[in-house]
């Protein structure tokens, strides 16, 4: 398998940007089974993995489908780190590391993971370069632009660069604004113009249109997509649709209720029957906005069973149907 390089895949890069208890396995399987971005996994916690948690070391468990596959981890001790890493590369060898310094979450902070990194250069400096000696694959960071002073990120970028940091994503708020507020994508053009390593934006880049707009208000290499991926992954496909100048095709019920089926199956395959209950947290972002859904995704909120499940899905495909033929 082929070394990542950061430096000499195609651009710009698009990706999955890592988010908790969302972007696993199952997931990272829909969107790549739509389009070809990088998927960046949820984060792990360091920790776990060094004391072999069996939960946190299925979660590290990939696919084939998902690669090119970058795992994401989350600690602030940088041996810890560095052990965790050399763990999973042994067991699972992803593509590439990255660590989380830039989530915003109390208990995540509070164990000073995550931003609060950012408070200590030194300490996270040693943690990028204590991973890079214990891995062969690239090591990436997510940052945000600071703990409450937003231009922070540009001495911070600097350091990581130094420290051995092959790619740096950034996400246009401060710790202090959590996801509140609008991503500052002019500040991560400034970190672009602050360092030679390549940099990905991240924040409020919720449609496959904004892509274009990012990427010449940034001057990065690639963007991270989070949010608007959520009940969203065919946005992968309308991304390289509009980089290559084809255009957009309008997602139909059928297709929507299609992704939705294989997304469930995969991640029941990924949690047994438990899947169905846990994957109620994925129904509201499929159907965020779209007309008539409530009375639907009310019963699908409280189904049980896959019987059930289905059962729903194709009343809702009937009804939809319905709805456009008298439209036309």
């Amino acid at each position: 398998m082929e070394t990542l390089n950061w430096n000499t895949v195609s651009k710009p890069i698009i990706g999955l940007s890592p988010m908790a208890d969302m972007t696993d396995s199952a997931f990272c399987c829909v969107v790549k089974s739509m389009a070809s971005p990088f998927v960046f996994r949820e984060m792990i916690s360091s920790e776990a993995v060094v004391r072999e948690n069996k939960k946190t070391i299925r979660m590290a468990t990939i696919h084939s489908d998902e690669r090119p596959l970058i795992q994401q981890l989350f600690g602030s001790n940088p041996d810890v780190m560095a052990e965790a890493a050399r763990i999973i590369e042994t067991k699972d060898h992803p593509d590439g590391f990255d660590i989380n310094m830039g989530c915003p979450v109390y208990k995540i902070v509070h164990g000073f993971n995550g931003a609060a990194l950012m408070r200590e250069p030194e300490r996270a400096a040693t943690i990028v370069q204590k991973m890079k000696a214990a891995v062969s694959v690239p090591i990436s960071v997510k940052i945000r632009l600071g703990w409450s002073d937003p231009t922070d990120c540009l001495s911070f970028s600097k350091i990581l660069e130094q420290a051995g940091a092959d790619l740096i994503t950034v996400h246009g708020r401060t710790k202090m604004q959590g996801y509140t507020g609008k991503a500052d994508w002019n500040m991560i053009q400034k970190v672009k113009q602050h360092v030679s390593i390549p940099v990905l934006a991240n924040g409020d880049i919720s449609s496959a249109s904004l892509v274009q707009e990012a990427l010449t208000i940034t001057g990065c290499d690639g963007v991270l997509i989070g949010r608007g991926a959520l009940g969203n992954p065919w946005i992968f496909k309308q991304i390289e649709d509009l980089l290559t100048g084809k255009p957009l095709t309008t997602l139909s019920m059928e297709e929507r209720i299609r992704v939705i089926r294989l997304h469930l199956n995969l991640h029941c395959a990924q949690y047994g029957e438990h899947g169905i209950k846990t994957f109620r947290k994925h129904l509201t972002w499929y159907f965020k906005g779209l007309p008539g859904a409530t009375y639907f995704r009310q019963k699908l909120h409280t189904v049980d069973s896959m019987e059930n499940f289905e059962k729903i899905l194709e009343e809702m495909k009937t009804s939809f149907t319905c709805s456009q033929e008298k439209k036309t």
